[in-house]
């Protein structure tokens, strides 16, 4: 080979080379932090860190090839929600994932810049987390369990299947927004209900306000969307099923382990379409530009082992529109 062409070969083949080298080399893996509300070995936490990631993986992201999860698991603890908070953030994550409203809480005071996808929060714009919901602005953007109001169905399906039912205790989280128990108090009047709002901050706190509440005759509960009910789900159900009060419940997983009904959206789904807007923001998007979403449809779930269990004989018109009947 002469000379001259030498040298032309070899300055194409290192004008070439940085381009293929480049080509070859993997792919910068994002980085997804992962802030859970309930423990790890909660099945109903279990279920929906699954479904994010299959969500996820439906969009192109594998763990390990161009994506990494770091997840810490709050378990109901505001200590831990704070602690887990800055250790996800000192990560450097390029997106978190914020289960619940404590979770949610406890980035967004840590940070105003990392972008941050909420799921299962009730109530963002009381809250503060949002400026609204078509135009979240700033770093958050998520989705919500129901639409303002919603929460007075539960009062509704309540005095449908326990009519006798005079006072209801509402079980709520009283760190959070009112927004569910204003929509409940809006129309508990009409209903003839005397509404007691209380608190579940903790078991023992919730064991004697179930117990004095449940000496009174005609007596019912709700309990509302909170990390507080779901981290003590099973010992309300206990009490209610032990005090024999008809209970309404935010939503399936409360009716899976023995609650009478519950009326609300599908908790997993939320964490499989939260997936969607993290592949957003993860593709240049901006959470603040993102809508927070509210869902579509509820479903209607009964348990008639435990109605049986009460007394209450379920009438047609509700078990018609069930979604799913647990017998």
């Amino acid at each position: 080979m002469r000379r001259r062409q030498f040298i032309t070969l070899l300055g194409g083949v290192a004008a070439v080379w940085p381009l293929a080298a480049r080509a070859q080399q993997p792919e910068r893996a994002r980085r997804i932090g992962v802030l859970m509300n309930l423990a790890a070995d909660d099945p109903e936490a279990l279920s929906r860190i699954t479904a994010f990631v299959q969500g996820l993986q439906q969009l192109g992201w594998t763990e390990g090839r161009n994506m990494r999860i770091d997840t810490r698991w709050g378990a109901g603890d505001t200590a831990r929600f704070h602690r887990y908070a800055e250790e996800l953030l000192a990560l450097v994550p390029d997106v978190v994932l914020a289960s619940g409203t404590p979770a949610i809480q406890a980035l967004q005071q840590a940070t105003r810049t990392v972008p941050i996808v909420f799921a299962s929060v009730g109530d963002p714009v009381g809250m503060g987390l949002v400026a609204s919901l078509a135009r979240p602005g700033g770093n958050v953007t998520g989705f919500t369990p129901m639409e303002f109001g919603f929460s007075a169905k539960w009062l509704e399906l309540l005095k449908e299947i326990a009519p006798r039912v005079t006072r209801v205790a509402v079980l709520r989280d009283l760190t959070i927004g009112p927004a569910q128990l204003s929509a409940i108090q809006a129309v508990a009047p009409s209903f003839g209900v005397e509404l007691s709002a209380v608190g579940v901050r903790d078991a023992g706190e919730i064991e004697r306000i179930v117990a004095a509440f449940a000496r009174s005759s005609n007596a019912g509960l709700i309990v509302t969307a909170s990390t507080s009910a779901a981290v003590h789900r099973d010992l309300i159900i206990t009490l209610a099923a032990r005090h024999r009060l008809p209970a309404v419940y935010a939503f399936r997983y409360f009716v899976n382990r023995g609650g009478l009904i519950s009326y609300g959206a599908n908790t997993i789904d939320i964490y499989r379409h939260a997936a969607g807007y993290v592949d957003r923001i993860l593709k240049g998007e901006k959470p603040g530009d993102l809508p927070v979403q509210q869902p579509t449809n509820y479903e209607l779930v009964i348990n008639l082992k435990t109605a049986k269990a009460l007394g209450i004989e379920m009438p047609a018109s509700v078990l018609a529109r069930a979604d799913e009947v647990i017998e």
